[in-house]
């Protein structure tokens, strides 16, 4: 067995018994396409390698054949591998992932032009209606040349999908790796929320007492951002509205921030989704700020705390996913308030835990449904994230 297959499926089997072809183009990004070989394995993909020629002057196939643990193709022979893995065929490619791609191999596309490898696979691959994903590498002045946007823009009309990559230094560079494999799992996943509107609020409000301090809590914001994700691989059009975090937020799913209650009861007005996830640990109590900063020499401080108003109770959508912490509580208890909360909110469905029970990456709750039915779910926050969202598409 090769090294790379014992890393297939190690992190997820989002991608299980998905083909992909990644195609590597002469740009000086090529040289992370180790990386990201790896980690389409690590959630299940079968990869197969193609590289042009000028790719090869950038990185060695042998790199490649190690990350995919297959002989990388770098020629078209007798084989006639474009055909094999891209023509119309049974058992064919789910995915030709082109990353990085130049301009020249763009817009060689766009006009049918298959005089490499890499171009001769992506001409198949669109004849035969394969899936197509381009990841362009290049440097600034490049992307914004009139002809290689026309270029684009013909390629889009005929369902390529092109990935926003960052400029940096006046070039473009791929995007983040967890972007990329994250757009293949939302191409070719199980696609079970596309067409819906998916809005998660998560994160920690933040209530100022004075101009400098403020009252908050213990929320890191991990469980909303891994909701965002699942939902995003899941094929949803999602926003991710994020207080106060601890964890690094994803730059491809679109994020609104807010501090306060306030800000949060703001930009709750006038919108609908079809579904929203609300585990955002918003503060139930908020002082009177006070002008300027509070004096620090008093031995004594006493602060007034309001009442805030339940923001759950005035979403607006189809399908409400309501969140429930508590503390030092027995499930039996922790049901009934989920319960409470149900009948109150007209949740459509519960996620309930102890704080104690929540670690780092991982976590322990239970999915309370308004029969009083409930699951356990343990596992990373990923893994309880698309739990979570299993029963969300079950019961819509």
């Amino acid at each position: 067995m090769h090294p790379a297959d014992h890393l297939r499926g190690t992190r997820s089997d989002k991608l299980k018994g998905r083909k992909i072809v990644l195609g590597v183009t002469g740009s000086i990004a090529a040289v992370e396409c180790v990386k990201l070989c790896r980690e389409l394995i690590r959630d299940g993909a079968e990869v197969h390698v193609v590289m042009s020629k000028d790719a090869q002057t950038i990185i060695h196939p042998w790199a490649m054949e190690f990350a995919s643990g297959r002989k990388v193709i770098t020629e078209i022979d007798g084989g006639v591998q474009h055909v094999a893995l891209c023509g119309d065929v049974p058992d064919k490619a789910d995915l030709l992932l082109i990353a990085p791609a130049t301009a020249n191999t763009i817009s060689k596309m766009a006009w049918g032009i298959d005089d490499t490898s890499v171009t001769t696979f992506a001409t198949t691959a669109i004849g035969s209606g394969i899936p197509v994903i381009v990841v362009p590498a290049m440097h600034g002045t490049m992307i914004t040349h009139k002809i290689v946007q026309e270029n684009i823009a013909k390629l889009r009309k005929l369902g390529v999908v092109f990935l926003q990559s960052k400029v940096e230094e006046s070039k473009l560079k791929m995007p983040s790796l967890e972007h990329i494999v994250s757009s293949v799992i939302a191409r070719i996943g199980k696609r079970d929320f596309v067409g819906r509107r998916v809005l998660v609020i998560a994160g920690a409000t933040r209530e100022p007492i004075d101009d400098i301090r403020v009252v908050t809590n213990r929320s890191t914001g991990e469980t909303g951002v891994e909701l965002a994700k699942v939902a995003h691989e899941r094929g949803a059009d999602v926003e991710l509205w994020m207080g106060h975090a601890e964890v690094d937020l994803p730059k491809h799913i679109k994020t609104i921030r807010f501090s306060s209650f306030n800000d949060l009861q703001k930009l709750v007005r006038g919108h609908r989704f079809d579904i929203v996830l609300f585990p955002a640990a918003v503060s139930d109590y908020s002082p009177k700020a006070i002008p300027g900063k509070m004096p620090s020499d008093p031995s004594e401080v006493r602060l007034t705390l309001k009442r805030n108003p339940k923001l759950i109770d005035k979403i607006n959508a189809k399908f409400v996913v309501g969140f429930k912490a508590q503390a030092r509580m027995s499930d039996v208890d922790l049901i009934k308030e989920s319960m409470g909360l149900i009948k109150r909110s007209k949740c459509d469905l519960v996620v309930a835990n102890r704080i104690e029970d929540v670690k780092p990456g991982k976590s322990r709750a239970l999915l309370v449904e308004s029969s009083g039915s409930a699951e356990e779910l343990r596992g990373t926050k990923n893994q309880l994230a698309d739990k979570i969202m299993d029963r969300v598409v079950r019961m819509v």
